[in-house]
């Protein structure tokens, strides 16, 4: 496709002069594929545009298995309906590239036909940590040291809309990360350096050959999670570099994707929002809860000298607009500093406001 190198001189550019809040990304190509065609005739625009709706439906869905669906299948048939356009990239000599474009309202509804879940377009940015032995030496996997193994992570995470970063391993990020922190999981320092990346989630993983065999082993978790036991992955290097981006985006698209039943379900909810106490954060309020996948609309129904309270229209359940808000770190659970112990309560949507 490739606005990769774009992407990283951007992440670049953002770590390097700023120190990035974290957040979810907006993953604006979910309803659009790109594929290597041999030419322009009819049979192989139409035979790759039915490839394309089965790859979208992996993306918007975040199921690896939603292209072997067989009532899917069928509906790339009639693949005229759910286009929006299609164009030829020519951009690299000797290659060429069909870029098919799909209407999201009609890929919902096929997505709801087909009782898949459905993941919207805010998603969290992963950082992958990842350490490599080969010949008795470790290094951390970057642009410069393995780069095919570094694109196979880019391209492999973009078939599946996953917003990932590799780490640039610089000065700034070798202060804190080396290949000792990675290899041991050392979650502290891993999850400070990936700060800088804007990272809402970070891996750390290690793959090394196993013993007299041409098999590789990967082993793979994230940073934050409570049970130190790896995911382990054995076969070929990069068939298993590939496994780990699809097991990752199925893991995060279980967290984070709503029942397509539950998503065309307009409910209500109030949400109380301390801390905004001008109108240019309330403003700013407003439009982060409207641009939360969940949200379809949010009206001011109370204000207080330090707090707003909203009426939120949203599809899903309480616990998916909680997940939607726990991907905007402008908004956090609110702590009442008055109170003895603080009690999590998981229906509640009192929050704290913290844009900077």
């Amino acid at each position: 496709m490739n606005d990769l190198p774009v992407y990283r001189l951007l992440i670049s550019a953002l770590s390097i002069f700023f120190c990035v809040s974290v957040s979810a990304v907006e993953v604006t190509d979910l309803y659009q594929d790109i594929l290597v065609v041999e030419d322009k005739s009819r049979d192989t625009r139409l035979d790759a545009s039915r490839k394309a709706l089965l790859n979208v439906l992996v993306k918007v869905s975040g199921d690896k298995s939603a292209d072997e669906n067989r009532v899917a299948k069928q509906r790339t048939k009639d693949i005229s309906d759910y286009m929006l356009k299609f164009e030829y990239d020519e951009r690299i000599p000797g290659e060429l590239k069909l870029l098919v474009k799909f209407e999201a309202r009609k890929i919902d509804a096929l997505i709801k036909e087909l009782n898949l879940p459905l993941w919207g377009m805010q998603r969290p940015l992963v950082a992958i940590w990842l350490g490599i032995e080969d010949n008795r030496q470790r290094e951390l996997v970057t642009q410069e040291s393995y780069p095919q193994l570094e694109q196979l992570i880019y391209d492999k995470a973009s078939r599946r809309g996953l917003p990932v970063v590799v780490p640039l391993l610089d000065l700034q990020d070798r202060r804190l990360v080396g290949v000792p922190e990675v290899w041991g999981n050392f979650s502290e320092p891993v999850e400070e350096a990936s700060k800088r990346y804007s990272a809402e989630r970070s891996i750390t993983a290690r793959m090394y050959q196993e013993f007299n065999s041409d098999n590789w082993v990967l082993d793979w978790r994230f940073t934050n999670d409570e049970m130190f036991e790896s995911n382990r992955i054995i076969g070929y290097r990069q068939q298993i570099v590939a496994q780990m981006i699809d097991d990752l985006a199925q893991g995060l698209a279980g967290e984070y994707a709503i029942d397509p039943n539950a998503y065309y379900e307009q409910r209500t909810a109030n949400l109380t929002l301390k801390g905004t106490d001008n109108f240019v954060d309330i403003e700013l309020a407003k439009r982060r809860l409207l641009n939360l996948s969940v949200v379809t609309q949010a009206v001011i129904i109370r204000k207080t000298p330090d707090s707003v309270e909203f009426k939120l229209d949203h599809t899903g359940t309480v616990n998916d607009l909680k997940k939607a808000l726990g991907l905007d770190n402008a908004f956090k659970d609110y702590v009442d500093p008055r109170a003895f112990y603080h009690i999590v309560d998981k229906q509640s949507l009192e929050y704290q406001w913290v844009e900077n």
